[in-house]
């Protein structure tokens, strides 16, 4: 088994990817590979609603979207890492992952059905719960269970040594990746016993409908 995790900074090695390390060694110690994978620090474009994704199963952007979603398959679970910016996600990873689940969706909704999910946010001090609470509602609506912590899951700091000096926020980290750990082998196991819950086309229902002719 093994987990991606995406670091979702402008800094490669800054302070998000300081807190997904946490997490990554915990999952090690309980002999689950990981990988990390940042989207970048170039302008990566918001979803322009095209459907191209029905028909190409990426988005017709080429960029780190695409890169991610050519990974995403052989996953069995993810962590999104994101700095805040004016209290709630960065610009980049909302464009990023808008992109990443509307793709997936479009194609069929397969690389990411019933795989474990959860979030990390750095901070200097605030707006990490409204960034918590952001990124949970993509994994809600792509039917990934979420995995919490003890706490939620941030960690706060400037530089990379400041968020090793936030104690509380470091065994958060650790204990998400345990609790993660624990997921997925209990998933594995489960999956061999108990069948996956059957499926449904969507359906659409829209609030505001024409009168009749």
């Amino acid at each position: 088994m093994k987990v991606l995790l995406v670091n979702g900074s402008p800094h490669k090695e800054g302070c998000t990817y300081t807190a997904l390390c946490t997490v990554s060694d915990a999952l090690n110690q309980n002999s689950i590979d990981t990988d990390i994978f940042w989207i970048g620090n170039k302008p990566i474009s918001g979803c322009i609603a095209c459907h191209k994704c029905s028909d190409l199963n990426h988005c017709v952007f080429k960029d780190s979207v695409n890169e991610f979603l050519d990974l995403a398959e052989d996953y069995d679970g993810f962590v999104f890492g994101s700095p805040v910016h004016w209290a709630g996600t960065s610009g980049a990873m909302t464009s990023f992952l808008d992109r990443v689940f509307y793709a997936d969706l479009n194609a069929g909704g397969e690389r990411f059905y019933l795989k474990p999910a959860s979030t990390v946010i750095s901070a200097r001090r605030a707006g990490t719960t409204a960034t918590w609470d952001q990124l949970n509602k993509y994994f809600g609506l792509m039917q990934m269970p979420i995995i919490t912590s003890r706490y939620w899951n941030m960690v706060h700091g400037t530089t990379p040594e400041e968020v090793r000096q936030d104690l509380e926020g470091v065994q958060t980290m650790r204990m998400l990746g345990h609790n993660m750990a624990y997921f997925l082998k209990c998933k594995d196991v489960g999956s061999k016993l108990v069948p996956l819950p059957p499926k449904e086309d969507f359906i659409f229902t829209n609030f505001v409908r024409k009168n009749p002719d």
